[in-house]
């Protein structure tokens, strides 16, 4: 990867004017493992008035999911390295972080149209890009989905492969998901929701989003979390 754009990245910290910005706009964030439903869950939640997607950046490539070919400004922005060292340099960004290889970012300008628009701001976002965001400000709502359970987890994954299952994708996803569980569980401020059933994980959701939250449910999908990442750190993964 570019050496300048790695450079940027590490170095990077959130503007001024990205904090005063999300300290007054209602930020929600669906993170989770792969294949654990959040894009699911955000399409449903983006059927209503009340949000507005941020759309983040990266540097990715577009790939296939579920047969249909990922499209620029829907799922992502693709931008190239240049771009990125570009809007990094101009300070363009809340936060931006490299995740499997590529960099990953989420722009003041999604937020900005949010906040424009009276909306809740709502994306998807990797478990390690939401440490900046709580650093800036106390309104921002991560909530981590998870599958019921590791089997069901493993079944949801496979499915994925339309053209034959990715032994070596599957590994990857895999090892990043041991990270993203590890990371979540060492932090406090995220709300734990396990997607059983679509409708109903939409609901618990949306309620949180508002701000209702139960403590009670919160601990129980926590320990979902703690078996998975338990499950995770007993499957040998060569």
């Amino acid at each position: 990867m570019n050496e300048r754009l790695l450079e940027l990245v590490k170095n990077y910290k959130t503007p001024d004017k990205a904090v005063e910005l999300i300290n007054k706009t209602t930020v929600v964030f669906l993170v989770g493992i792969s294949g654990a439903g959040k894009d699911t869950i955000l399409k449903e939640l983006l059927k209503t008035e009340e949000y507005r997607l941020v759309i983040s950046h990266t540097t990715r490539q577009p790939r296939e999911n579920h047969g249909v070919m990922e499209q620029d400004g829907r799922e992502y922005h693709f931008i190239d390295h240049d771009e990125a060292i570009r809007m990094l340099e101009n300070q363009e960004f809340i936060e931006a972080k490299q995740y499997s290889g590529n960099i990953y970012g989420t722009s003041l300008f999604e937020v900005e149209e949010a906040y424009r628009h009276k909306k809740i701001a709502i994306s998807d976002i990797e478990v390690q890009g939401v440490a900046e965001y709580m650093n800036a400000a106390s309104n921002v709502i991560p909530i981590f989905i998870l599958p019921p359970d590791f089997t069901t987890w493993q079944t949801r994954l496979k499915d994925r492969y339309k053209a034959g299952i990715n032994l070596k994708d599957i590994k990857s996803r895999l090892e990043t998901a041991k990270v993203e569980l590890q990371e979540a569980l060492s932090k406090d401020y995220f709300q734990y929701v396990v997607n059983q059933e679509l409708k109903e994980t939409v609901k618990i959701v949306d309620k949180i989003a508002h701000g209702h939250f139960s403590t009670e449910k919160n601990e129980q999908a926590k320990e979902v979390a703690t078996e998975l990442l338990r499950k995770l750190q007993a499957t040998k993964l060569d």
